[in-house]
């Protein structure tokens, strides 16, 4: 029997820039995704689609203007969300986003910078840059999408690899302690830490709302599925039975100290916004104990040689 294959046409993105612009039975996210860019390549079950829907919903719902938002990822399946969207991104090296995004903000105060990155480029390599940032309180919204391992490179243990889970570099078990990445923050200084499951997308709308609203350092951790790195190892099912698990085991706990939301595998997931806060952030401090000061001698000094 001769099976006759269908002939499926190339891309084209003329025709694709065409149908936005006539802005006819277009979806209300499309003003915020590069055009041609939909479908995704994440693998099927994966949350990441999730998360990047409630950023844009929280875009939307502060009245944010898309030329004052900006975004700055890394390396990993996180780092993918920049190219999908359609307003200043920037799509760094492994582990540099927050450095980049720093001298972003610094540059650009009037800018909404957000980091949204991955658990193993923002804990791992970029685990410095991270504890730094929040000491000084720069100005950033930090959205780490936590998937218990490296998945776009292998499904690699990472610092958030819960203890006695394998992956593909410990195919027995996990012998190291995962990192509790709200307390981590907290400790380091972020004035804003929350957790939130991919099956919790109107909480964590609020949430990334909240940050946007803030000036400091803001963390938001979500935790989602990665059926093909983490969960097939650990024999958790598809994507979808991960959202039943996070359905069946989280727990809301607002205002609790982030030292107890420890996560073991297939254990209790404590979720919440843990801490919500202020002090002043780093531009704040520097103009204030540092240039006012300068300014100020600078004034004495002159009136002094015009005496």
């Amino acid at each position: 029997m001769r099976v006759r294959c269908r002939q499926v046409e190339p891309f084209n993105q003329e025709a694709a820039d065409d149908l936005i612009q006539k802005d006819h039975g277009l979806h209300p996210d499309d003003k915020y995704l590069k055009p041609g860019r939909i479908p995704h390549i994440w693998c099927p079950g994966c949350g990441l689609g999730v998360v990047l829907t409630t950023f844009i919903e929280a875009i939307r719902r502060n009245g944010l203007p898309i030329d004052k938002c900006a975004v700055v990822s890394g390396i990993g399946c996180t780092g993918r969300v920049a190219g999908y969207l359609d307003m200043d991104t920037y799509h760094t090296t492994h582990g540099r986003a927050i450095p980049f995004a720093t001298g972003l903000v610094l540059a650009r105060p009037d800018t909404s910078v957000t980091v949204f990155s991955g658990d193993g480029d923002l804990f791992a390599i970029g685990g410095n840059h991270l504890i730094h940032a929040a000491r000084r309180n720069i100005n950033l919204k930090v959205i780490c999408v936590n998937n218990f391992n490296f998945g776009m490179t292998g499904g690699q243990v990472a610092p958030t690899t819960p203890l006695e889970a394998k992956t593909s570099t410990t195919p027995t078990g996990n012998a190291e302690p995962a990192f509790n990445l709200p307390a981590l923050a907290h400790a380091a200084g972020a004035i804003y830490v929350a957790r939130w499951t991919t099956f919790h997308p109107r909480q964590l709308v609020h949430s990334i709302s909240q940050t946007l609203e803030k000036k400091g350092f803001t963390f938001v951790e979500v935790i989602a599925p990665c059926p093909t790195g983490f969960g097939r190892p650990n024999k958790l099912g598809s994507g979808l039975d991960e959202m039943r698990f996070y359905r069946e085991n989280s727990e809301i706990k607002n205002g609790m100290d982030p030292r107890l939301g420890t996560i073991k595998l297939r254990g209790k997931l404590i979720v919440g916004t843990f801490v919500n806060e202020d002090r002043p952030d780093f531009l704040e401090n520097y103009n204030t104990k540092v240039v006012s000061k300068v300014v100020g001698k600078s004034d004495n000094h002159g009136k002094g040689r015009a005496a």
